[in-house]
């Protein structure tokens, strides 16, 4: 028997703020577009709905992924890490993933230049 959503979640180790790391992935290519968090409400309207959905720690609310900018995340898959504290979102991201606009929020200066990333 499947798993229910409620029984999904139950598994997640949430912080002592009631939150977990998301971490968003291009299903396909599996391009790294961004970190956001998520509470248990904002993890059960993700799982449900198709959208990503998020909590934003600094407007204290939430906030599903393109209800603003257009830039939608559709969800084609949920991971949950070895620990439980850390959600890898599969997404098939349309448009900008980061708000300054750009594909990614992983793509500004590399820490340590000296080691090339392959693409």
């Amino acid at each position: 028997m499947a798993e229910s959503v409620e029984e999904r979640i139950a598994r997640v180790a949430f912080d002592a703020s009631g939150l977990v790391a998301a971490i968003v992935q291009q299903h396909d290519t599996r391009e790294v577009l961004m970190l956001a968090w998520m509470d248990a409400e904002a993890l059960r309207r993700t799982l449900t709905s198709g959208r990503v959905t998020y909590w934003s720690r600094s407007r204290q609310e939430y906030w599903r992924k393109g209800d603003t900018s257009g830039h939608i995340q559709l969800v084609r898959g949920a991971r949950l890490d070895c620990d439980g504290d850390a959600v890898l979102l599969l997404v098939e991201q349309v448009g900008a993933a980061c708000h300054t606009g750009t594909r990614t929020c992983f793509d500004s200066d590399d820490l340590h230049p000296e080691v090339e990333v392959a693409p």
